[in-house]
């Protein structure tokens, strides 16, 4: 009766309830949000894998200190010139002098400040507090495709800040990622992964800012673009914005379930005070404005109804009264003392993009044909017809890719998976794409099924990613490597890794010599690679291009004499240094 007593007694004890853990409310809370307002809203915690929640990321700076430390220093340690900065930015951007040199005095300056304001802060707290600061806050004037968001992006990766960028348009009509201006500053939390310090130095970028101008002409702009203008006049100033957005109901419910945490301390807010904003937009309009205000000095035969396009000199002449009178707050323009002006892009400027810029599309296109297997090359005639196409199209360099993408779509479609190699880009294509890519077409002798094509790119970018060279196969070598894979039934991917095993060293020496990155492969690199190899050796050393053992081990069909190989332990000892 005892023993049943105390069965009783367990069965009752485990039906009280135990406290709920973290997992089990989140689970809850998830549940609840779903069904009152749908899948557009969610919760979730770090626990699940959840997106980016800022508390929680607060919370992983915590743990690891150190590291974050080091990324918040470094910013401070920072020891460019003006000219360095510029130099930097040449690698990018083509043309645009006035402009490069003026962003980089800007950040330099910026960030000098800002160093110098943090030291003063920790040695003198009081001192700083009453330390006036005004940032040098940057308006770009300049049309689209010019080269704005590059310069601005470039620079932030150099300094290694966080960067964000947004369209004002997105603020008046529809509002950034669903919310408000100040998410703006929030998302640079994200990009610093959580550390809110080195998000305080961060830079916003604001492209379109000439859409919400006030002018009396844009119907239904007026109010929005006002609003939007006074709340960035807060954030360019100096304020504090919440790490949650009061308007954003998941934002909320999380900041409630994170302040159940016992003992929890972070940072609330994100002041602004050092966080750089930069403004864009072409301003189309702006030249009349100035040039009317101009003219109203000039009477008689001086006078000129002509504006002329924005230009350096012209933007010289430009004043504050003009922007205000194209629409904008006093106090808003105001807050942008740094102006300046991008200029058009001509047919010569496109066309050193295209061949002089890091980023260059053309560099981009080679990539994709690669990944085919193709060898893309571009001739000089063929650029010089795309740089004049894209200059017709007006909007700068995106009208490289447009021009590109409409002449060589069909080539990336037809193409892949052909025998095919390697293609020319001739004025001729450019001229008739239609009769170069059937003539493209002519020459694949369909031999090659899309099975060997794939296991030989496949071999290919595996190679290039290893050692930093490409192997382009000549079309009888697929076949010959067709055959071969035949014969020894085995797939290419294993026939090549098997034949060109050894073959990095000898490359790597001839990249040595000669600085080539690209290697051509003939029928006989299949047949015998290793006296292949040793003829290509033999011919990087310009001292033997015209000795009798170079002609020897041409002879690729018979063995190369011992000490003629190119690859003896001379060699050997000159590819590992």
């Amino acid at each position: 009766m005892e023993k049943s007593n105390d069965s009783v007694f367990m069965s009752k004890d485990d039906d009280i309830p135990s406290a709920p853990t973290p997992e089990e409310i989140s689970r809850k809370l998830s549940e609840f949000m779903k069904a009152s307002f749908g899948d557009s809203v969610s919760f979730s915690t770090m626990t699940d894998g959840a997106p980016f929640q800022e508390d929680d990321f607060i919370e992983a700076d915590e743990e690891f200190p150190e590291e974050s430390e080091e990324r918040f220093s470094s910013i401070f340690d920072l020891d460019y010139f003006p000219r360095d900065i510029k130099a930097h930015l040449d690698r990018y951007v083509i043309r645009q002098e006035e402009a490069k040199k003026v962003l980089s005095i800007a950040v330099c300056d910026h960030y000098n400040h800002a160093k110098s304001f943090k030291r003063l802060e920790e040695d003198h707290p009081e001192k700083a507090r009453q330390t006036e600061f005004q940032k040098q806050n940057v308006i770009i004037v300049g049309p689209t495709g010019v080269g704005k968001t590059y310069l601005v992006k470039h620079i932030a990766e150099l300094i290694g800040v966080p960067f964000v960028k947004a369209d004002a348009t997105k603020f008046s009509e529809t509002g950034y990622v669903g919310a408000d201006v100040d998410d703006l500053v929030r998302e640079l939390v994200r990009k610093a992964d959580g550390d809110v310090e080195l998000a305080e130095y961060g830079i916003v970028y604001i492209d379109e800012v000439d859409k919400v101008a006030t002018r009396g002409e844009m119907i239904g702009r007026d109010v929005s673009g006002r609003g939007v203008q006074t709340t960035l006049l807060k954030l360019m100033e100096e304020t504090e914005v919440s790490l949650r957005n009061p308007m954003d109901i998941q934002s909320q419910m999380q900041a409630m379930f994170d302040q159940g945490g016992a003992g929890k301390t972070s940072k609330s807010s994100i002041s602004t005070r050092h966080i750089l904003f930069i403004v864009s937009g072409a301003f189309s309009g702006l030249e009349k404005i100035m040039h009317e205000r101009l003219r109203q000095g000039t009477i008689g035969f001086g006078a000129s109804n002509e504006a002329t396009s924005m230009d350096a000199t012209s933007f010289g002449e430009v004043e504050t009264q003009d922007f205000i009178e194209f629409g904008f707050e006093a106090e808003f323009i105001g807050r942008l003392p740094v102006r300046v002006v991008c200029e058009h892009l001509e047919k010569e400027d496109l066309l050193e993009i295209m061949q002089s810029s890091e980023g260059s599309l053309i560099r981009q296109y080679e990539r994709e044909f690669q990944a085919y297997g193709i060898n893309a090359t571009f001739k000089q005639d063929a650029l010089e017809m795309i740089a004049e196409r894209a200059a017709k199209e007006k909007t700068g360099a995106r009208g490289l890719m447009t021009v590109c993408e409409r002449i060589l779509r069909d080539f990336k479609f037809e193409l892949p998976g052909t025998s095919l190699t390697e293609i020319d880009i001739t004025r001729d294509l450019i001229d008739n794409p239609a009769e170069a890519l059937l003539k493209f077409k002519e020459l694949d002798d369909g031999f090659s099924g899309s099975k060997i094509v794939s296991e030989l790119n496949s071999f290919r970018r595996q190679f290039s990613e290893q050692h930093g060279v490409e192997l382009v196969f000549e079309q009888d070598a697929m076949k010959a490597l067709e055959e071969l894979s035949q014969q020894r039934n085995m797939s290419v991917m294993k026939l090549c890794s098997d034949l060109f095993r050894d073959f990095q060293y000898g490359v790597k020496l001839i990249q040595n010599n000669t600085g080539e990155k690209v290697f051509k492969l003939a029928r006989e690199a299949v047949e015998n690679p290793d006296a292949y190899l040793s003829a290509l050796v033999v011919d990087s050393y310009p001292d033997y291009q015209h000795n009798d053992s170079t002609a020897k081990a041409k002879d690729v069909g018979s063995a190369p004499e011992e000490g003629d190989s190119g690859l003896d332990s001379d060699s050997d000892s000159d590819s590992e240094e």
